[in-house]
């Protein structure tokens, strides 16, 4: 029995794929078919008769139930094996490429790593009560939760505290998601609401926040709608670097889900690729200048990219408070390279990409004129990566000297990379 990419055990019964939710390779287990296609069938775990030795209690009393997780089942050891397996094969089936070296993961905290997240919150009439969290796996419904294991520990119950707090409200039926998002020393709650909130209800919010130390937003409407109940809140911010680079960034702004992962992920894309003195770096996606502005701390000069153009603003204000003058910001958008500005004429010595789960390919032909010497790719999505290796190797004569997995979603399928190519001698 091998294990699909969501999780799932595939069996093969007289040649015939069995997908079979909730099993592990290695075992033997009694399921029950309630999907037949003519390529696969579809089934449900009824019984497992030989355990795999990967095989763990879930730490979850949710797991099976919220889609938020799919393999708290198996150890966290052999998710990673899991997931490596699954790079390696992509690349190789989808990109025909191997790399030269396989690196080591890049490990964090197991459980409570999670500081970013979306909640949705549903008064749902048959119960007669609020519920908050994540939807179900494969359905519609929001989850009952008590607690996450994956949110930062200080977060843990708010699904349950949510949902209490939801119940008080005249509005608890316009209130269709909390977002959260934690720096180092703060943390915010955006309240998603399809009615202004009378005063009571304002109240009533505000001391849910101030009784947990959390920042409170209200969003309306659009992002540009998003008002703190306080004016006085200090910035939410991460470190990285060894803590010399300080990113500053709003509630609802992309940051990487996973802090351990995202701290150990710049040190290594630094040193991946090894930028110095006399180097002028491309770094693409560059969000809120989470790469940018730890390279440009020792390269000659970084040109970051992105196609948000609020946070491009923010990567350039960060780069004040940095005290960073050798980094420039460029707002682009990185899927149309016919409309590239000035700054994609230039000559680049190493580049950096951190695409959404599209990948790269759009922008590669561009390579040609930039012709780095290496290119680190930080991926989130192992298909998308092996087809612009694809690219890069047999087209453009890279090399792709290492890759490897960053366990940034512990419990999760999702699978992301760190990948290195060399332009040849």
């Amino acid at each position: 029995m091998d294990l699909a990419h969501d999780g799932r055990g595939i069996a093969r019964i007289d040649g015939k794929a069995v997908f079979i939710d909730g099993a592990l390779p290695g075992e033997r287990v009694r399921f029950r078919v309630f999907k037949r296609r003519r390529q696969l069938d579809e089934a449900g775990l009824v019984e497992v008769l030989i355990a795999s030795p990967d095989r763990v209690v879930p730490a979850c009393a949710h797991f099976g139930i919220c889609g938020g997780c799919a393999l708290q089942h198996l150890s966290t050891a052999a998710q990673i094996q899991a997931k490596e397996r699954q790079l390696l094969d992509n690349l190789q089936r989808i990109g025909r490429v191997r790399p030269e070296r396989v690196l080591t993961p890049l490990r964090g905290p197991d459980w409570a790593y999670r500081r970013r997240a979306r909640l949705g919150v549903k008064y749902v009439h048959k119960k007669g009560r609020v519920l908050a969290g994540f939807r179900e796996r494969e359905k519609p419904y929001l989850a009952d939760l008590q607690r996450c294991e994956v949110l930062l520990e200080p977060l843990a119950t708010l699904p349950r505290d949510l949902a209490a707090l939801a119940e008080t409200l005249e509005i608890r039926e316009k209130i269709p998601q909390v977002e959260v998002a934690a720096g180092d020393q703060a943390t915010a709650l955006v309240f998603r609401v399809l009615q202004t909130p009378g005063a009571e209800d304002v109240a009533k919010i505000a001391a849910f926040g101030a009784a947990r130390g959390v920042q409170v937003f209200l969003q309306e409407g659009g992002l540009d709608t998003i008002r703190p109940l306080q004016a006085d809140y200090p910035p939410l911010e991460y470190a990285v670097d060894g803590g010399r680079t300080v990113i500053e960034f709003g509630p609802v702004d992309f940051i990487q889900v996973n802090r351990a992962i995202n701290v150990s992920m710049v040190d290594a894309a630094l040193e991946l690729l090894m930028p110095g003195g006399g180097d002028a770096v491309l770094d693409l996606f560059c969000g809120l200048g989470n790469f940018t502005l730890p390279m440009a701390r020792r390269a000659l000069r970084v040109v970051g990219v992105e196609g948000d153009a609020a946070l491009v603003t923010k990567a350039r204000a960060n780069a004040a408070r940095n005290g960073i003058g050798n980094a420039a910001f460029f707002t682009e958008n990185l899927f149309e390279p016919a409309q590239f500005g000035a700054w994609a004429d230039e000559r680049y010595d190493l580049l950096l990409l951190d695409p959404p789960r599209a990948g790269a390919a759009a922008l590669l032909a561009r390579m040609a004129h930039w012709r780095p010497r290496r290119v680190v790719y930080i991926s989130c999505h192992p298909g998308s990566l092996a087809r612009d290796a694809e690219i890069l190797v047999h087209g453009q004569g890279y090399r792709l000297t290492c890759a490897g997995v960053m366990d940034m979603f512990p419990h999760t399928t999702h699978v992301e990379s760190i990948a290195v190519f060399e332009a040849p001698e």
